[in-house]
């Protein structure tokens, strides 16, 4: 299966003070590599962010399988698992990059709804299809 991947070398700030990962940054590069999923093969997204578009995470999860410490080096690894309606669920995989293989350190999912900003709030958007396109290159 495809899947677009992003590496990340974990810093100091990153850890608590037992030295591993502290768990909310797992979630927190979800974010980051949904950003850059968007920068790299669906930028039109990241101007209509700017003109009413809004994309709203509506569930994320995360489960911890192995540790995490300052100076790994990590590969994570997102599919798209799902579109139903607005919503778009991303599967995401943390790897732990090591000489004799990498190994896997965690996973986790992100839902997103498709928005649209007016003058009532938010409302249902159909998902772009730029952005739709992209996804399906990476599906499960």
């Amino acid at each position: 299966m495809r899947a677009y991947e992003q590496y990340h070398v974990v810093g100091f700030e990153e850890t608590n003070l037992t030295g591993n990962v502290y768990f909310v940054n797992h979630l927190r590069w979800q974010g980051r590599v949904r950003e850059m999923f968007l920068s790299e093969h669906a930028p039109s997204i990241v101007d209509q962010l700017s003109n009413g578009l809004a994309m709203v995470t509506t569930r994320c999860s995360c489960e911890y399988l192995g540790e995490l410490n300052a100076l790994d080096r990590i590969r994570i690894r997102m599919r798209l698992a799902g579109i139903a309606q607005n919503r778009v669920t991303m599967a995401f995989e943390y790897w732990r990059c090591l000489p004799g293989g990498d190994q896997l350190a965690a996973k986790g999912e992100q839902q997103i709804a498709c928005m649209q900003r007016s003058g009532n709030g938010l409302s249902a958007a159909p998902i772009p299809a730029e952005l739709r396109r992209a996804l399906e290159l990476f599906a499960e």
